[in-house]
């Protein structure tokens, strides 16, 4: 149980500081931590099997910090307090905690349920982006790295094929099929990562609306969970939010019938981005806006028939076919994505 070691390293009043679990994260063990009866500050244990090099991650937030300020630019995100000794992170046996201001009069929703808050969420996502204009890029250093990289997926894809569980690869023929049929999504990548018309930028990468603080109005704040912050393509977080948001039914359903695009949704996301980002995008990049959807559904899919024949070593399942019907599920999504914007 986290204590009075990790609360030493940042407060010396350490008695009248009460820590509490928060949420239900799939990443890292968060925990409040308040000196009355609201929480003041969030307390995250980093989940070091995930990001490697957790010292990277001060690193980005780090480089961000200085940029915004060096440009006068006032974008408001959490960023993490340092310990008494001026360190990024307070360090026990081995772990590593981050301590960031709690941003009272502000929630998370778990699930994008009204087009609303699907703007609202692009419009926070895009002015993160956007404010990191003229950054260089290349101070920022890949805390996963190939994360949204579709060649690198696609080539553990093949490896599976040649390496993974003959029973499910023969199981799965026909998905398998499916997922081939639809490789002119990875040779679209591969020509956009080739092309100087598609710009490296300041790129969150986990645009979940579970990644953006609403207030008691139901508007955004800021974004949170800076972790995945890296230098990408607009694909990316265009892509995550058009993945997570679009469909009433979320990767883990199985009844299909509720796995489909919600036009209002699609068009407030984009709208939303568009918001702050649409001067700084290229002909060739707005012209991207829909394939984003193909890329990061497909992907995802991709991902999850991959672990699925190496039996099941990557993603927690619930029951053997759960990789699966995963992958079954976003193919859905995408075929109904793909109808949409065709």
């Amino acid at each position: 149980m986290i204590g009075n070691h990790i609360l030493s390293q940042y407060f010396s009043d350490i008695e009248s500081h009460h820590i509490a679990l928060f949420g239900n994260g799939l990443i890292h063990q968060t925990y409040t931590v308040s000196t009355g009866s609201s929480p003041e500050y969030i307390l995250q244990e980093v989940n070091t099997s995930v990001f490697k090099t957790p010292l990277d991650i001060a690193s980005n937030l780090e480089a961000l910090s200085h940029f915004l300020k060096q440009n006068d630019k006032e974008v408001f995100y959490p960023t993490p307090i340092p310990t008494k000794t001026g360190e990024p992170y307070a360090i026990e046996s081995g772990s590593f905690f981050r301590l960031t201001p709690f941003v009272k009069g502000t929630h998370t929703v778990d699930a994008c349920s009204t087009a609303e808050q699907a703007y609202e969420a692009a419009v926070q996502f895009g002015k993160f982006t956007a404010a990191f204009k003229g950054i260089d890029v290349s101070v920022l250093k890949p805390t996963i790295p190939r994360f949204h990289d579709l060649s690198f997926r696609w080539q553990q894809f093949t490896e599976a094929m040649q390496n993974g569980n003959k029973e499910r690869i023969q199981f799965a023929t026909k998905t398998i099929d499916q997922i081939q049929a639809n490789y002119s999504i990875v040779e679209r990548y591969q020509s956009m990562v080739s092309s100087s018309q598609f710009l490296q930028r300041v790129t969150h990468h986990d645009t979940k609306i579970t990644n953006v603080l609403l207030n008691e109005q139901g508007k955004g704040v800021c974004v949170i969970d800076l972790d995945t912050v890296m230098s990408g393509l607009l694909i990316s977080d265009l892509g995550d939010m058009f993945r997570t948001y679009l469909s009433p039914g979320n990767e883990e359903a199985t009844d299909l019938s509720q796995v489909y695009v919600r036009p209002d949704f699609y068009k407030a996301i984009i709208a939303g981005y568009l918001e702050h980002m649409r001067d700084q995008l290229n002909k060739e990049e707005l012209s991207a806006v829909n394939y984003a959807g193909e890329f990061m559904i497909y992907m995802q899919a991709l991902r999850f028939l991959t672990d699925f024949l190496n039996n099941d070593t990557y993603y927690g399942i619930k029951y053997p076919l759960n990789n699966f019907n995963r992958t079954i599920n976003q193919l859905a999504l995408l075929d109904h994505y793909k109808a949409l914007t065709a």
